[in-house]
């Protein structure tokens, strides 16, 4: 395969994850509006932040009664790792100028995923164009459609919504639990570390006692 094929190729394989992810935006959409989140703040959330497994616990956490405090901290120690796959990309993407900042914003684990599984370097700059632009729109649009259409219930938790991001944010870790046996223990560990502390702390802090957990092992 030339060059030519193997960029359309990536590009075909980016929009693909793209759209498939960002369709999760409806249940964050949905999942914001249910922790106390206007239409607004939770379309903001998705622009500035754009990390699901971030947004998902900062949601879930103020939801629980957590400070706003605590429940965005917990969300950077998850969002740290994207820091990781930009030491990655870097040499790969080789972006300059001010686009750098862009791109930086589209350093997520579906972009890097499909800009490492490139055979060469303009296939990965071209999968990871494609991924970060369809899954960046699909996910915000997704946000405002799901914020928009939960905010007209009265209660959504009588139609059991309020399950609905627990259940995406599971929905979004599965795949990398499902390959990994040392991500599964320490999802084990951390899960027994937050219910421990649970009783005995305020709501959110638990959370980011795990994710501070998860760094030390990564770390290690």
């Amino acid at each position: 395969m030339d060059q030519t094929t193997h960029r359309s190729a990536a590009v075909r394989d980016g929009l693909g994850v793209g759209v498939a992810v960002g369709l999760s935006g409806l249940a964050f959409g949905a999942a914001a509006i249910i922790a106390g989140l206007t239409v607004p703040q939770a379309c903001v959330l998705s622009l500035l932040t754009f990390t699901g497994a971030s947004q998902f616990a900062l949601t879930g956490a103020v939801g629980a009664g957590g400070d706003l405090v605590t429940a965005t901290a917990g969300a950077l120690l998850l969002g740290g790792r994207n820091t990781l796959y930009g030491l990655r990309l870097a040499g790969l993407l080789r972006v300059r100028g001010p686009r750098r900042l862009l791109a930086a914003h589209g350093v997520i684990d579906e972009t890097t995923a499909v800009a490492l599984a490139q055979p060469d370097e303009g296939a990965a700059r071209a999968g990871f164009t494609a991924t970060f632009a369809s899954l960046y729109i699909t996910w915000n649009l997704c946000t405002l459609a799901g914020a928009y259409g939960t905010s007209f219930l009265g209660d959504p938790g009588v139609l059991g919504l309020d399950a609905v991001g627990p259940a995406a944010f599971l929905a979004i870790l599965w795949p990398r639990l499902a390959a990994s046996k040392e991500l599964r223990l320490l999802a084990v560990v951390a899960a027994a570390i937050a219910l421990c502390a649970t009783p005995f702390l305020p709501p959110g802090v638990p959370v980011l006692l795990s994710a501070a957990a998860v760094l030390v092992v990564m770390a290690r």
